[in-house]
C-alpha cells in the first residue's frame, strides 16, 4: 500500500506536547498517529462534548425513581464493603 501524505509542521506548547505524548503512549502509537486519529475525530464532528454529555446526565436524573426493584439480601459483596467502611472509619 503506498501512502501519499503531506508533511504539515506545528507548534506546541510543553504541557501540549506532554499531554501528547502520554497520551500516545497509553496507546501504542506514535504523536504524529495521535494528532492524525485526533484530527479525523475532530474533522467528523466525533470529538467528546462535555456539556452535551453533562446535559444527557441531568436529563437522565430520576428516570427510574418510579422503578420498583427485587429486594436485595445481605451477601459477600455487602459484608465485605461493610468491612471496608468499618476499616475506612
Amino acid at each position: 500500500m503506498m501512502w501519499c501524505m503531506k508533511r504539515t509542521n506545528i507548534y506546541l506548547d510543553e504541557d501540549q506536547a506532554a499531554l501528547l505524548d502520554r497520551l500516545a503512549r497509553s496507546e501504542g502509537i506514535s504523536r504524529a498517529e495521535m494528532i492524525r486519529r485526533l484530527l479525523d475525530r475532530a474533522l467528523r464532528n466525533e470529538v467528546d462534548d462535555v456539556a452535551a454529555a453533562l446535559a444527557a446526565i441531568d436529563e437522565s436524573f430520576g428516570v427510574l425513581a418510579d422503578t420498583e426493584w427485587p429486594e436485595r439480601h445481605t451477601g459477600d459483596r455487602e459484608e465485605h464493603l461493610a468491612r471496608m467502611w468499618k476499616i475506612g472509619s
